[in-house]
């Protein structure tokens, strides 16, 4: 059902509650997400990006019941990627010559899925459409985050459509950011930056400053995923700011996985001695193999510091500490520390190979790490304290 956002634009979406995995496994979407098309209404009529595939017969539907499908003049399509592109094939059975707006990224992008050769018409940074009383002006937003990705902006009602960049993966059936628990509203905003937009931070920067040198009023950022922020969306614009300027709050994340509980152990006590070092310190303590990947990942970008511990199994480490170790290099974190540890019973390799993993993931060692032979002694365990202690020290 279409939602009314103002005189000029409507909400036309799917909001999908069941969704748990995005972008095949990658992302847990615990609270399920949104796909937001957007319907502007003026002399002229235009479509903003459309549904996830799986949603497009539903789409294509809900849209004849909002407008004769007929009477669209243009489709502006933000971005190509699936989740935004995947019901353009089912819409254009139905409007085959309608104009479709993108980056020359954007016709690769749509044409490499789809294999057709539709009306597209290439847009750059600065291009216009006028519509009637308003005006859309298109900004390319490159690596924001698919090479295609693209802005709209209408003037007078002073709305930026955004595309990914400013989203959350939030199914609501709430329009507006402001009218949902705001824990939840950030906690989901950062995780989103964390785990889809940081690697691209240097653009995110770039971007912000590209816009603001425009000096163009934003009343109202209006994303491509989650909820619509009408209420001082310049907060949002200035989290993104600082999210992207190596990020880090007063807080040390340890990322364990264990076999005999060894490990484990050696996890509590080292986060006792960073507190009983420094008690203003936030630590983290996470079992990577019983733990939602993708809030480790927002833990992680949050975090001064890491700490990443593994038995030694076959002259490695465990499966859940590599798979997160994989997901974290392709964040391309900077300005961060890091350490390893972990107990073994014959050959002892982890902690040399993890220390090895974690310089590719671009963090400066705080040290060569910390072993522990078979069950923590008593010994152990003040070496481990110690470690911890050290470990804070290093990020005061």
């Amino acid at each position: 059902m279409a939602k009314k956002i103002n005189e000029y634009v409507k909400w036309v979406g799917k909001t999908d509650w069941e969704l748990k995995k995005f972008h095949g496994d990658e992302y847990n979407t615990i609270n399920g997400s949104s796909y937001n098309s957007y319907l502007i209404e003026d002399e002229k009529v235009v479509l903003i990006d459309t549904a996830w595939k799986p949603f497009d017969e539903e789409f294509v539907e809900n849209l004849k019941k909002e407008i004769d499908l007929n009477k669209i003049d243009y489709i502006i399509a933000n971005h190509g990627e699936v989740d935004h592109s995947g019901s353009l094939p089912k819409l254009m059975e139905e409007i085959p010559n309608t104009p479709i707006y993108c980056t020359a990224n954007g016709v690769k992008s749509i044409k490499g899925q789809y294999h057709k050769n539709w009306n597209f018409v290439t847009i750059k940074t600065g291009d216009t459409l006028n519509i009637g009383e308003h005006t859309l002006t298109f900004i390319e937003a490159p690596m924001l985050h698919w090479p295609d990705t693209m802005f709209t902006y209408m003037d007078k009602e002073n709305i930026l459509f955004s595309n990914d960049a400013f989203g959350q993966h939030i199914a609501s059936e709430s329009l507006y950011a402001d009218e949902i628990d705001s824990g939840v509203l950030y906690s989901e905003a950062l995780k989103y930056y964390a785990n889809i937009v940081a690697p691209f931070s240097m653009m995110v920067k770039n971007k912000i400053n590209e816009i603001l040198k425009m000096n163009i009023p934003i009343n109202m950022i209006c994303p491509s995923h989650g909820l619509i922020w009408r209420k001082n969306p310049e907060d949002i614009i200035n989290r993104y700011y600082k999210w992207a300027d190596n990020y880090a709050e007063n807080q040390i994340t340890i990322l364990y996985d264990t076999m005999w509980n060894d490990t484990r152990k050696m996890a509590e006590v080292i986060a006792k001695g960073i507190k009983a070092e420094n008690n203003k310190i936030d630590v983290k303590v996470i079992n990577t193999a019983k733990s939602d990947k993708t809030a480790n990942l927002a833990e992680v970008f949050k975090s001064k510091a890491i700490i990443v511990g593994s038995p030694t199994v076959n002259n490695g480490y465990l499966y859940s500490i590599a798979g997160t170790l994989e997901l974290i290099r392709g964040l391309k974190l900077k300005n961060k520390k890091a350490a390893s540890f972990g107990s073994y019973g014959w050959s002892g390799e982890a902690v040399k190979l993890l220390n090895e993993e974690l310089k590719k993931c671009g963090f400066t060692l705080i040290n060569e790490g910390l072993r522990c032979m078979w069950t923590p002694t008593e010994e152990n365990i003040k070496e481990c304290f110690e470690f911890g202690r050290e470990i804070a020290k290093s990020c005061e």
